[in-house]
């Protein structure tokens, strides 16, 4: 019993250390990712590849807000229960369900120039069209109703939704000072499992569009 405390603290602390430096777990809180993520689905979050070389196309990335994507943060609502809830996010045991982080799926990296959308309604990237089935069925036939032709500058990223017609992403911050740009620096990692409800849970892997040899040759 002497030992239980220090064991307890022990992994406190190995546990805020992962969470840290290198994973950590989400609740996604919207319908902009679905059918990929669903709302409340928890996710676990890669915080090693938060770099601009460790970021590629196709990944689904967990961002910090990068200015007025999302509205002013609400009061905290309090209570014990709010309390441990907060404290077990702290030391990552629990999916955090903050209201200033956004995931969605990186389409450009910095280069890339990114077009909406070419005669048979495919978004291209470098001249090279998306095959994307993992978009929401509703909308595969228009992948973005929003008109665009953007060059990723360096250092920033195009992302987009899943679910194209419930996703405010780039498309809609284009007036941004940003540009509609994620910085690279706000990146929290790559989401690359889903981990909750087990009936869903699973690897998330990269389409296989964004492997296409065309690509590649016309990108990095």
């Amino acid at each position: 019993m002497r030992e239980l405390p220090l064991t307890l603290v022990a992994a406190l602390l190995i546990s805020l250390l992962i969470k840290t430096f290198l994973l950590q777990a989400f609740l996604i809180p919207s319908e902009s990712m679905e059918d990929t993520l669903l709302v409340h689905d928890r996710v676990v979050v890669n915080k090693l590849t938060d770099k601009a070389d460790e970021i590629h196309r196709g990944d689904v990335v967990v961002f910090r807000d990068p200015g007025g994507w999302l509205p002013a943060a609400r009061g905290d609502n309090g209570g014990v229960r709010a309390a441990i809830h907060r404290a077990m996010v702290f030391v990552g045991v629990a999916p955090s369900a903050s209201a200033r982080d956004l995931v969605k799926r990186v389409i450009g990296v910095a280069g890339d120039t990114v077009v909406c959308c070419d005669s048979q309604k495919r978004i291209t990237v470098n001249g090279v069209p998306l095959d994307e089935s993992y978009l929401y069925p509703g909308d595969r036939a228009t992948p973005s109703l929003v008109v665009f032709n953007v060059r990723v500058p360096q250092g920033r990223l195009w992302v987009m939704g899943d679910h194209r017609s419930e996703s405010a992403d780039s498309r809609y911050h284009l007036g941004d000072p940003g540009g509609g740009f994620v910085p690279v620096a706000d990146v929290v990692g790559r989401a690359f499992a889903r981990v909750w409800p087990l009936s869903r849970a699973g690897w998330l892997k990269e389409p296989a569009t964004f492997r296409q040899a065309r690509l590649l040759r016309a990108g990095s």
